[in-house]
């Protein structure tokens, strides 16, 4: 099995258990180890009394992008660490895109930046995530 062929494994392992993600609607691709894709569309129960996408959960679409890139590697790996800054609203109907990428992976520590945009690639929140990794596999 090569890298890519065992980031997709892990991910369809950690998808099937993933309710979170699930109930809010996000899909999930992994293009290559260290990297994922999470989508989802903002829907009315996802508003605020602003009448835009709670930052809250930005930030579980990010997230949810994070921890799909740094468990590629079935290590079991959590985050430890995050950020976010948020640019410009998402509103409903919005299909926002979080794209993962691997700063840095070292033995027991990692560096994720996750870029989410909406559908006219408008950048929407830039996330910073810390990830451990554990003495366990995935598989």
């Amino acid at each position: 099995m090569n890298e890519l062929e065992l980031a997709q494994r892990c991910a369809e392992k950690m998808y099937a258990g993933d309710k979170a993600s699930q109930a809010m609607g996000i899909e999930v691709s992994v293009p290559a180890a260290g990297a994922a894709v999470a989508t989802m569309t903002v829907r009315e129960d996802m508003l605020n009394g602003f009448d835009i996408c709670h930052g809250g959960l930005l930030c579980a679409l990010a997230d949810t992008a994070f921890a799909f890139a740094c468990n590629a590697y079935d290590q079991v790996t959590v985050a430890a660490g995050a950020n976010v800054d948020f640019v410009r609203p998402a509103v409903r109907g919005d299909r926002l895109t979080a794209v993962a990428s691997e700063d840095y992976r070292g033995r027991k520590t990692g560096f994720y930046t996750i870029r989410i945009s909406n559908q006219r690639q408008e950048l929407v929140a830039v996330f910073r995530g810390r990830a451990a990794s554990r003495p366990e596999k995935l598989l």
